[in-house]
């Protein structure tokens, strides 16, 4: 490598001598040919010279304008190409939708179907039951009822058949059919609540103080509830498990926690009566718990994704689930089967209902109205983001929606029109599943940030009244007011949980 290193540095010292020697001799011959030459053939050679270059010039135009028109032809058939692709992508997407509405038809038609047999058996059952004799106990009171104006108190009319009144309830046939629909899927006809109405709101407290800071799960925490006497608290996390903590004296302590999902916790809600509690999972499944004892009461499958939210009807006979597979479903709770499926297009991430109407926001930023009896659309509100909580105020009659463009807004029900939109310094919405709520008075909604801050907006100013950014260390996945107003919990995507007040 040396030896050649120093041909090499040889050559090029030999190249350099040449180059030096002919530029010396071309400085010698210049001058020398243009006194031998004369004027004329000066300029024979300079027009020469002239030709040559424009004749150049052309040769290098003709040649990029050639390249010009190809690139040109190439790309006007790119283009048409993308065009017939878009079309037959648009035509694909519309073939598919199509299908997909027709199978959701089609379940629903066979649904409908079961359904109507299985109440036409209950009509003739309960028909046949009515025609069983009741029977009476010995104990039961029986009035006499006297003949009017004729016989005394406590007489009967001896023309008359005696008539007889019973003063305790009616009871049903035991082991009969009424016994058995009362109990279907472990319901009785009046469940006992399991709290007393003290959770009613009585004042809205605005939290300013971290009561209770406590690990509630093995990893995130996606979601938390109060329940309707704000008695319990209920946390759902990544380690499949949602624990239930009692409310002592500023202070949450654990209960106890309903295990069976295969995956994920994504939302919770309790009945009307704080007796039955509904998750829904990342394993394409929702499930239903009794809060007294804890145990599994029925899991409901059939969507093909991610069931992200489920809530419970007014009736709370009944619950709807919204999917990652972009679909709604009915589901009935006596008979544990899906009533209805209605393919809503883009991923549902949280749903709330009223009595007729069930409200679901979506990946495509859309807040979606759906009327239950007729299983249709009945209206479309377009969000700046996409949408990832919904919440309903006191009265049901004003939607608070929080979306990843950071804003939270609140859709007045009765005119279909946005009233407040609130924002804040700092204030980012952290992921598609990040909850917020109205206070139990609607005169305040809370959300998190995606820096581990608490945000609380005053509804009537529509400006931020409260700050709580010393506590979490992650961002804020869910928040939830207790129905007393007195307490705000709030959940992050690391293992903790925080029990706020004001106190």
């Amino acid at each position: 490598q040396e030896l050649v290193s120093r041909w090499m540095a040889e050559k090029a010292q030999e190249a350099n001598r040449l180059n030096a020697e002919n530029e010396k001799d071309s400085r010698w011959a210049e001058p020398l040919w243009e006194q031998a030459a004369g004027p004329l053939q000066r300029g024979a050679l300079k027009k020469a010279l002239t030709s040559f270059s424009l004749q150049e010039l052309e040769q290098a135009n003709q040649t990029l304008k050639d390249e010009y028109d190809a690139l040109q032809i190439t790309f006007s058939a790119l283009e048409e190409k993308l065009r017939k692709t878009t079309e037959d992508n648009q035509e694909l997407v519309s073939r598919w939708m199509a299908e997909k509405a027709q199978e959701a038809n089609r379940l629903n038609a066979e649904n409908e179907k079961d359904s109507r047999r299985r109440q036409a058996k209950l009509q003739k059952d309960l028909a046949d039951a009515a025609k069983e004799p009741l029977p009476i106990e010995p104990d039961d009171d029986i009035e006499v009822l006297a003949e009017d104006g004729v016989k005394g108190a406590g007489e009967t009319s001896p023309n008359r058949p005696m008539s007889k009144t019973l003063r305790k309830p009616s009871q049903p046939p035991p082991g009969g059919l009424l016994d058995s629909i009362s109990n279907i899927f472990g319901y009785v006809t009046s469940p006992e609540p399991t709290e007393s109405p003290s959770g009613l709101c009585a004042e809205v407290r605005v939290p300013s103080t971290a009561l209770h800071v406590f690990e509630a799960h093995d990893g995130e925490v996606n979601a938390v509830r109060f329940s309707p006497g704000s008695r319990l608290l209920a946390t759902g996390g990544m380690d499949r498990r949602v624990k239930l903590w009692e409310v002592v004296a500023g202070r949450c302590e654990a209960k106890g926690a309903l295990t069976g999902s295969n995956a994920g916790i994504t939302s919770i809600e309790f009945d009307s009566a704080g007796s039955y509690l509904l998750a829904a999972s990342n394993d394409f499944a929702s499930r239903i718990w009794t809060v007294e004892d804890y145990r599994l009461r029925h899991t409901l499958t059939g969507h093909s994704g991610k069931v992200l939210s489920a809530r419970f009807l007014l009736d709370n006979a009944r619950i709807v689930s919204g999917s990652y597979d972009r679909t709604l479903k009915l589901w009935d709770l006596r008979s544990k089967v899906c009533m209805k499926t209605v393919f809503a297009g883009s991923s549902c991430n949280d749903i709330v209902c009223t009595e007729q109407c069930v409200m679901s926001g979506h990946f495509d930023k859309k807040v979606r109205f759906w009327d239950i009896r007729a299983e249709s659309i009945v209206r479309e509100i377009e969000l700046m983001g996409r949408v990832t909580s919904l919440d309903l105020n006191h009265d049901r009659s004003e939607l608070l929606t929080c979306s990843r463009d950071d804003l939270l807004k609140i859709i007045d029900l009765r005119t279909n029109a946005i009233r407040q939109t609130f924002s804040a310094q700092g204030f980012k919405c952290g992921a598609d599943w990040t909850r917020v709520t109205f206070s139990p008075d609607g005169s305040y909604v809370a959300g998190g940030s995606a820096e581990g801050a608490l945000y609380v907006w005053n509804v009537l100013t529509g400006k931020v009244d409260r700050t709580l950014d010393r506590n979490h260390n992650s961002a804020i996945n869910s928040v939830s007011w207790s129905p007393s107003g007195a307490y705000v919990a709030s959940v992050e995507k690391g293992s903790k949980a925080i029990l706020w007040s004001d106190m």
